[in-house]
Parts: structure tokens; C-alpha cells; sequence
């Protein structure tokens, strides 16, 4: 890997991502959610944006494509771990959301070990379960700055596509895996 990769715009705002997360953290466990709020949607925007100046910078590098979902699940993971210990989210959904991440960082680990594996590119599920874990992130929030019945209503359905969306995309996961598996060949049985 090459500095200049390190050096580009999408990879920088990338990296700025990442920096917001103590500061988002910070004014969680203090109460500030107005503050936690405007971090996380500038956050979420820099994630678009990166994407964006990558495709039209014609600056997509291997880095970025290993730094942004790294940048993507630790935002995440952190704030659904904060919110299930602030008592805003229930634990149910953070041990199911690290279960399913820390079950496919093992399982890609051990693919890539064993037959040597590297692309594993989001499914329409697992796309959605993004989706689906940001906007509960954004509407709890949102709820401690704004309690209204519809946001709550947002909420909770959210929350609850996040729960479904979690179990869907992980097993889905587990049959591309074996797909992949019994397509290469030395998955086969040599």
C-alpha cells in the first residue's frame, strides 16, 4: 500500500469519520444528544460524500475499500453499544448486531485463511441492514432531542427492521459463503 492512498479526499473524509467517533461518544455519556445528533448525521454525510468523490475523483483504492466498512461498523457497533448501555436501546439488539459482525469477521477471516477469499461485497440484505441500523441510530437519537409520538413510532420500527434484517443478511451470508466455497476450487475436496 502506497502513502498517496492514504493521502486521497475520500479516504481522508473517511478517516475524519472515524475521528467523530469519540466526540459523538463523549457527548452521549454526557447527555447531549443535540451534539450526538449533528456528529452522527455529519458523519453519515461524510460517508455518502466519500463514496461520491471516490467515483468522480476516479480515486477508489484498495484501502478505501477495506477503510470504509471498517469506518462504517465502528461507528455503528459504538453507538449501538453506548445506546444499549445509556438504556436507549435494548441489549437485544446490540448482542444480535455484534454477533452477526463478529461471526462474519470470523468467518471471512477463516476464508481468507483457508482458500483465500477476499471479496465480500455487501448483499441487498446485508445493504439493508445497514440502512436499517442507521436510521434506528439517527431516530433514537433523534427522539432524545425531539420526543414526539412519530418519532418514537420511527424508532421503533427501525429497531425492529434491525432486528429482522440483522437474522436475514446473516444467514443469507452463510449461503454465499458456501456458494463461494463450493465454487472455488479448493473448497471442492481436492
Amino acid at each position: 500500500m502506497k502513502l498517496s492512498q492514504l493521502l486521497t479526499a475520500p479516504n481522508q473524509l473517511t478517516l475524519l469519520r472515524m475521528m467523530f467517533i469519540p466526540f459523538i461518544v463523549i457527548d452521549l455519556v454526557a447527555g447531549h444528544y443535540r451534539w450526538a445528533l449533528i456528529l452522527f448525521v455529519l458523519a453519515g454525510f461524510s460517508d455518502g460524500l466519500d463514496g461520491l468523490l471516490a467515483r468522480t475523483l476516479k480515486q477508489q483504492t484498495v484501502l478505501g475499500q477495506y477503510l470504509d466498512p471498517i469506518a462504517d461498523k465502528l461507528l455503528l457497533s459504538t453507538m449501538f453499544m453506548v445506546l444499549a448501555i445509556l438504556h436507549k436501546i435494548a441489549w437485544k439488539y446490540t448482542v444480535l448486531v455484534f454477533s452477526r459482525d463478529i461471526s462474519i469477521l470470523f468467518a471471512s477471516a477463516v476464508l481468507y485463511a483457508i482458500a483465500g477469499l477476499r471479496n465480500f461485497r455487501p448483499s441487498i440484505f446485508g445493504k439493508a441492514n445497514t440502512f436499517a441500523q442507521v436510521a434506528a441510530v439517527l431516530f433514537v437519537l433523534l427522539l432524545e432531542v425531539h420526543p414526539v409520538r412519530w418519532v418514537w413510532i420511527a424508532r421503533l420500527t427501525f429497531l425492529r427492521a434491525v432486528f429482522a434484517f440483522t437474522i436475514v443478511s446473516g444467514v443469507h451470508y452463510v449461503f454465499l459463503v458456501g456458494h463461494r466455497l463450493r465454487a472455488h476450487p479448493e473448497g471442492r475436496g481436492t
